[in-house]
């Protein structure tokens, strides 16, 4: 097997509220007084980013001093990228945007280039554009900076980069951390963080150049990569999970995982996305395939098996970044299960995970080799309730998809396991089954436990928690990057109320993700927050916390598209605050089938239309 870098690494989350303004980027540290701006002298017309390369980021160990990132002497560390997955020349995809890591030798020539006015030659047509950057020198602060974009017509836009400081910014939105930091005196602990920022580009235009932003001071906005993002055309998504975590698992040694999801649009070609978010370390792959369920591990007919860049068996995805299958010939019914089946040749202790799958899905014998290409089940006789790895089946045709952003009701969590009966699954065979409107893709991007505002998951290393990065900070890969996205439906906040957040900051979380699914051309629609009294921490606070959010959802000023009122959906008249009896799961948070069945019969699905107001 012949291991390739390919995927989709986490591009950057910046909502309005999360990170502060900070001065347009600088020359090369050294290169002008600080504090002074100069103008751009790029007279010329663009090249390849590769040709502005002027500042050294990565050392090898051996020679810590041999590059200078920040202008202090302090670089990356090329065993570091390369633990990682990340060797140079070969190219990790991020958000759909296929990148290229830079080819330069380790401290030798220039591997990235501080922004400054620079006109780069970029090619292609989609809805943004994705940087592989980090800013330096700003005292820990995020460096910010406008530039513009070029289209082949003749016209142009402006966008506006932010990266944060390779040392101190967030790792719940880093694309990669590494664990030392290289200086003068030899390695030292980190870790360094290196960014995906994605910016909004005019839609179906096709991109001539780029003009990366003007400096402004002594801090660096460092560009390594850029690409134009794909935007899945001419795909709809069939089924996703949103990776909640990074944790323990097996350990599996040569085994096959055979995962059971279920579609929800339908297709005559097939591929699927696998992940290795939040992972310090690539994961192999082996093999993998996918067919239609029989009867539990065993499939109906020899399943398909997948290649991966262009006709390998396998892949290795990098620390971070996300792999997707060739597309298959393979007739995908819509509402029907599943199974793709994972080889993992290496042992694996740890994985991204969806923690709260509500389905059963199987494991091969350890040692049992690539049982990828079994029809039947007997190789696979251990069982799990969770999905690592696979966050996506897409499918050919179709009109597009409508993403579910929430937390564990969306999640489908008190749900019947196995019976495919979460709100999502309900309205995505409302779509299929109607023929005046779009016949949209319903993919579920809910995660147990998460939260709009607050990470529950830090984004970085082995824990125990699986609530995910926030709604704002994973926002770019569960909803902007899927493919062919239309409309978001955001159905999230209980949580935030519930552990003390205030319906200001719930308000204001809200208002960003709209802002920003705006700017990429989705229609937003939101839900208000449904009722807890009786769940042991929903008190009076908590509820006076959710109408306020409520009331701000319902008259929002035309902030969204949209709005859904699940809380008059399930509430119990007599007693607002609490859930009906009929749609109460028993523990007054969750709905169980009943009620999860109401909110998508609730749901005129003309609202989730784009163009149809």
């Amino acid at each position: 097997m012949r291991a390739r870098l390919w995927g989709t690494a986490l591009t950057l989350l910046l909502a309005a509220t999360a990170l502060p303004a900070a001065t347009a980027v600088a020359a090369t540290p050294g290169t002008a007084p600080r504090g002074a701006p100069t103008t751009p002298a790029h007279p010329h017309g663009p090249s390849s980013l590769a040709g502005h390369f002027d500042n050294t980021a990565v050392s090898d160990n051996s020679a810590s001093g041999a590059a200078d990132f920040d202008g202090a002497g302090n670089s990356l560390s090329a065993q570091d990228l390369t633990a990682a997955g990340w060797t140079p020349g070969n190219g990790v995809t991020l958000d759909g945007a296929r990148l290229d890591w830079p080819r330069a030798a380790a401290g030798g020539t220039p591997d990235n280039v501080v922004a400054d006015g620079q006109r780069v030659t970029v090619r292609g047509r989609g809805d943004a554009l994705t940087f592989l950057v980090a800013g330096t020198g700003a005292d820990g602060a995020p460096v910010s900076g406008t530039g513009t974009v070029r289209y082949r017509d003749g016209s142009h836009s402006r966008y506006e980069l932010d990266a944060p400081d390779w040392r101190s910014g967030p790792l719940s939105t880093k694309a990669v951390a590494l664990p030392h930091i290289n200086t003068a005196g030899g390695p030292t602990a980190g870790p360094a963080r290196l960014y995906a920022v994605t910016v909004p580009l005019r839609s179906g235009r096709a991109v001539a150049s780029v003009a990366l932003p003007a400096r402004h001071g002594t801090a660096a906005l460092h560009v390594f990569a850029v690409s134009v993002k794909d935007n899945g055309r001419g795909r709809s998504g069939s089924w996703a999970a949103s990776t909640a975590g990074y944790r323990a698992v097996g350990p599996w040694t040569d085994r096959t995982l055979r995962l059971v999801v279920h579609s929800g649009a339908g297709g005559p070609r097939a591929r699927i996305r696998l992940a290795n978010t939040f992972a310090a370390t690539p994961v192999d792959i082996g093999a993998a395939s996918i067919a239609i369920q029989g009867a539990g591990a065993a499939a109906d007919g020899t399943p398909v098996p997948l290649a991966f860049d262009r006709g390998w068996a396998g892949t290795r995805i990098p620390a971070g970044a996300e792999a997707f299958s060739d597309p298959v010939d393979l007739t995908v019914p819509a509402d029907t299960n599943l199974l793709v089946s994972i080889h993992l040749p290496g042992t694996v202790t740890a994985a991204p995970v969806h923690q709260e799958a509500a389905q059963r899905s199987y494991v091969s014998a350890s040692g049992s080799g690539d049982r990828t290409g079994d029809s039947g089940g007997a190789a696979y006789p251990e069982t799990m309730t969770i999905w690592p790895f696979l966050t996506g089946v897409d499918v050919e045709g179709g009109p597009g998809s409508v993403v579910a952003l929430g937390d564990s009701i969306t999640d489908g969590v008190k749900s019947t396991s196995g019976a495919n009966r979460r709100w999502p699954d309900v309205l995505a065979r409302r779509f299929q089954t109607q023929h005046r409107l779009p016949r949209y893709g319903v993919i579920n991007h809910g995660i147990s436990a998460n939260r709009i505002v607050t990470d529950r998951y830090q984004g970085d290393g082995v824990s125990t928690d699986t609530g995910g990065v926030s709604a704002q900070h994973r926002l770019e890969r569960d909803v902007l990057a899927q493919p062919s996205a239309r409309t978001v439906v955001v159905f999230e906040g209980i949580n935030d109320v519930r552990w003390g957040t205030s319906a200001d900051e719930v308000i204001a979380g809200l208002r960003a993700l709209a802002h920003r699914a705006h700017e990429r051309g989705l229609r937003v629609v939101v839900a208000t927050i449904a009722p807890c009294e009786g769940y042991g921490d929903c008190t009076a606070d908590v509820d006076a916390r959710r109408q306020a959010v409520n009331a701000f959802i319902r008259d929002n000023g035309g902030a969204f598209d949209a709005t859904l009122d699940f809380d008059a959906v399930v509430r119990d008249p007599q007693r607002p605050q609490r859930m009906l009896p009929a749609y109460d799961s028993g523990d007054h948070l969750h709905p169980g089938d009943a009620g999860l069945k109401a909110l998508a019969d609730s749901v005129d699905l003309r609202s989730l239309v784009p163009g149809r107001d």
